[in-house]
């Protein structure tokens, strides 16, 4: 009975302990697969882990190395969170059911376009595509030649060798940027202009964070890139300009929970967190993006959406057609 008692006591022991300190066992944790940049996926982790006592872990990757790892992995996530991508890549994870519902209290203001409908992907930040030009090498190049101003602009022979964009297999970038020409366009005449700039293009980086680096250092004349990413070169004194075409897409980066997780409770913590104006300040502070939460301010610098002319995207139509897209570009682009 004595032994018996003692053990009681131990027991009780360690109960009193675990209920205080918290086993490790049962410490909440959080692991991210991360789109978004090294610099602002670890400011954001930092912040989450500060305010919530939660840690993370995080593998950045590109868009189309992540979303394949999740659809592949749905049965049994490596990962809680997706974070970064735009629509068309939630919706594709969605539809192969690797995403889990969950309604943030946070996205009651959020505008409808920045979230589905079956509440499995939420956007943080809105993003529009643009044109960057180094404008020492464009002077040096074509002196008293008018910037490009519009996307029929970039079909200029002059430009060949000079242009960088992203590969759309790889890159949520250039996926966007093709789904601009081609809804602007229609399929065939927007497959005609995709397949004449390609022509021109000296460089199809896989990460869309490549165009606005080697326009800044001078590599190259023109890129194709988000405008946040190109005003983020600018403000650390490369010698961009900017140009905000007519006719194009807006997007926004998209954060998910992914299903199967065995760490949802911290997963709606982390989505709620992002949606909140200090994350999303935070993330306009170091990337230039625009904000989805009304009540968020943007980074100075940022271009306002009021002066972007954009189409009427259509992103389940992107989603739908990424496949055959992307097929016809491999096939069509060496």
């Amino acid at each position: 009975m004595k032994n018996v008692l003692k053990i009681l006591s131990a027991l009780s022991i360690i109960f009193m302990v675990c209920t205080v300190t918290g086993c490790k066992k049962n410490k909440e944790e959080l692991r991210v697969y991360s789109i978004i940049h090294e610099e602002e996926t670890k400011a954001l982790t930092d912040l989450f882990t500060k305010k919530t006592g939660i840690p993370v872990s995080y593998l950045r990757a590109t868009t189309g190395e992540l979303v394949n790892r999740v659809i592949a992995e749905k049965e049994s996530p490596q990962a809680d969170i997706l974070l970064g991508g735009a629509t068309a890549y939630h919706i594709k994870a969605d539809e192969e059911g690797a995403l889990q519902e969950y309604e943030s209290p946070l996205a009651v203001n959020i505008p409808s376009y920045a979230k589905s409908e079956n509440n499995t992907w939420t956007g943080f930040c809105v993003l529009t595509l643009g044109i960057g030009v180094n404008q020492t090498r464009f002077d040096s190049k074509y002196p008293g030649k008018k910037l490009p101003a519009t996307w029929e602009d970039l079909l200029d022979k002059d430009f060949k060798g000079e242009i960088v964009m992203t590969n759309p297999v790889a890159s949520s970038t250039a996926y966007l940027f093709l789904q601009n020409q081609l809804q602007r366009l229609g399929w065939d005449a927007g497959w005609e202009y995709l397949l004449g700039l390609s022509e021109l293009v000296g460089q199809f980086p896989d990460s869309g964070s490549a165009p606005p680096k080697l326009i800044g250092t001078g590599e190259y004349t023109v890129g194709i890139a988000y405008l946040h990413a190109l005003a983020k070169y600018k403000s650390q004194g490369f010698d961009i300009t900017l140009v905000s075409p007519p006719q194009s897409v807006g997007d926004v980066d998209c954060v998910a929970i992914l299903k199967n997780t065995k760490h949802l409770d911290a997963a709606k913590k982390f989505v709620d967190f992002m949606l909140s104006t200090e994350a999303q300040e935070l993330m306009s502070s170091i990337d230039f993006t625009v904000p989805v939460n009304p009540e968020a301010k943007p980074a100075d610098g940022c271009i306002p959406l009021s002066e972007i002319n954009l189409i009427d995207f259509d992103a389940g139509l992107a989603a739908s057609q990424k496949d055959e897209a992307l097929a016809k570009w491999s096939k069509n682009v060496k």
